[in-house]
């Protein structure tokens, strides 16, 4: 018995059939993990023609338990915002030289998971592309990961990107 192959007469296309992108909400610290996150994202939404949200959450300062002035001691959020703000729009300003489409950014204050999926679900997000900074020891297991917080909580698909990771070609 002799085996044929057929030639296919038509390529079908899978991934544009399960996913259908419009926004993906990436976290932003201004680690180089993070960034490398919002290289992924860039790749996405060139694929599927989407907005990209930068997302910064500033954590509100915790004055120390018994210290007097501690208040003082800390940054404003305020400042905090600014600063970020400036950050974000400089990364969102090289990234459309560089041919992407719309990039929106906004800045929340509060607990980072709580914030990123309330805007998940505020922004109707379809993909939140987040970076992991890869801790697995004590400090892991006393800290907790805001990756992990994200995805046990996230109202949509969530892509995780650890810090060595395969590089887009």
């Amino acid at each position: 018995m002799k085996t044929q192959l057929v030639e296919p007469t038509e390529t079908i296309e899978l991934v544009p059939q399960i996913l259908d992108l419009e926004k993906i909400l990436v976290p932003i610290d201004f680690s180089e993990t993070a960034k490398k996150a919002f290289q992924y994202a860039l790749k996405f939404a060139e694929q599927f023609s989407c907005e990209i949200v930068l997302l910064h959450v500033v954590e509100p300062a915790s004055p120390i338990v018994g210290a007097p002035f501690a208040v003082e001691v800390f940054p404003q959020p305020q400042d905090d915002s600014i600063a970020a703000g400036k950050e974000l729009a400089a990364l969102a300003a090289r990234s459309r030289n560089n041919g992407a489409n719309s990039i929106n950014s906004t800045i929340r204050t509060g607990h980072p998971p709580n914030e990123i999926t309330k805007a998940a679900k505020d922004l109707d997000i379809d993909l939140i592309v987040i970076a992991t900074h890869g801790h697995t020891s004590w400090r892991h297991l006393c800290i907790g990961s805001t990756a992990e917080r994200v995805v046990r909580a996230a109202p949509c698909p969530v892509l995780v990107v650890r810090e060595k990771e395969h590089e887009f070609v």
